[in-house]
């Protein structure tokens, strides 16, 4: 750290940042690797459950209603709520089952919102063809409702960005244990090397998840 910058980053309160950034990068890909798993366990859940919804509508309203309303339990409560469940308990793996909860209901409503605006003269179309059930979803459906499921995705990546820095105080770390010291230490400057990495995961994967969303939607539209 030059002497000429020492003043304006101390002004920013960007010290901590500066002087340990390796400490940071750590939380970062912490922070970033939970959100992936949790992300991609997520999916292997909501796809199964937003294709059945799509195919038997009179699940739609259970289904949904039952999702919202894990939605709604306030995060730190139910991580509190999985210390006391066997081989689940503190650290990362607590925090995944929350966020994986936690991202159903964007998921699977994006997934059934996609699959069910699939043009039916596209569909009665491939019946004429000899298609069966399995092969509309792999060849028409899911190609068609790509472009929603990504925005589902990228919401959901978003929201268990966020919602991750609370799983820090159950020991699962990420960048809101640079927050949670932070306050208790009463050490501002590394409350805001916390709350930028944060902001950079999340804006990083919004901006990277909306330029798939679009070039996925501009195949799909056949502009590309």
């Amino acid at each position: 750290m030059t002497p000429t910058m020492e003043p304006i980053i101390s002004s920013l309160k960007l010290k901590y940042l500066v002087t340990h950034f390796g400490d940071v990068l750590l939380r970062f890909r912490e922070h970033l690797v939970m959100t992936l798993v949790a992300l991609l366990i997520a999916l292997l859940v909501a796809f199964p459950i937003g294709i059945l919804v799509s195919r038997y509508r009179r699940l739609e309203g259970p289904i949904i209603s039952a999702l919202n309303l894990l939605y709604t339990i306030p995060s730190l409560a139910l991580l509190v709520l999985f210390i006391t469940i066997p081989f689940i308990g503190l650290g990362t793996d607590n925090a995944v089952v929350v966020l994986v909860i936690y991202a159903q209901i964007i998921l699977v409503r994006n997934i059934v919102v996609g699959l069910k605006g699939v043009d039916p003269d596209v569909l009665e179309a491939a019946r004429g063809m000899g298609m069966g059930s399995a092969q509309r979803l792999l060849q028409i459906e899911l190609p068609l409702a790509l472009p929603v499921i990504i925005a589902g995705i990228r919401i959901a990546a978003v929201t268990i960005i966020g919602i991750g820095i609370v799983a820090a105080l159950v020991n699962a770390g990420g960048l809101g244990r640079l927050l949670f010291d932070g306050v208790s230490r009463n050490y501002p400057d590394m409350i805001v090397a916390g709350a930028l990495g944060a902001t950079a995961l999340a804006g990083l994967t919004n901006v990277a998840l909306r330029l798939v969303e679009r070039r996925v939607a501009l195949s799909v539209s056949g502009q590309d």
